[in-house]
């Protein structure tokens, strides 16, 4: 990795790990850049105001590059205004009511119910934190309403 990536990624983390929480989600994540897709996605699906509302909210946002790693064609499919309704259930599934941070499921197997209504598991037993497929890449980016946990994968809830 080049000096300048390494440099950008580290003022990428700095951004994103601010301890002042003033904004909230959905600046938290505009303002980092490794958002872009998610950002997209909640514009889309009309979820903006929910998640600058006041909360507390718990998101596991993927990165862009989580987004890559869907099949060819998936995220601009599920950006389609008649595709909103499916959008929505997949990003409310990696939205859970309440702030959960790290140290609250630390060492524990767990479950939370999400928006969408069903429940995604979390596996915080070992070294790395994983919620359903996804490993936590960074945890407890803290937000006015809420709290981010950086995910490597998109989650999809259950059929």
């Amino acid at each position: 990795m080049s000096i300048k990536r390494n440099l950008l990624a580290a003022v990428a983390g700095l951004a994103l790990a601010s301890p002042v929480a003033a904004a909230d989600i959905v600046e938290t994540a505009s303002s980092n850049g490794s958002f872009t897709t998610l950002v997209a996605a909640v514009k889309a699906a009309g979820l903006v105001d929910t998640l600058k509302g006041q909360g507390p909210f718990t998101v596991f946002a993927p990165t862009d590059e989580a987004f890559k790693k869907l099949p060819p064609g998936t995220v601009e499919n599920l950006l389609k205004p008649e595709n909103r309704a499916q959008l929505t259930r997949i990003l409310t599934y990696h939205v859970v009511p309440g702030k959960v941070m790290a140290g609250d499921v630390k060492g524990k197997r767990t479950t939370a119910t999400t928006v969408e209504g069903s429940a995604v598991a979390i596996d915080a037993s070992g070294q790395a934190v994983k919620v359903d497929n996804a490993t936590v890449r960074q945890a407890d980016v803290t937000a006015s309403n809420g709290v981010i946990h950086v995910i490597d994968t998109v989650i999809m809830p259950k059929s």
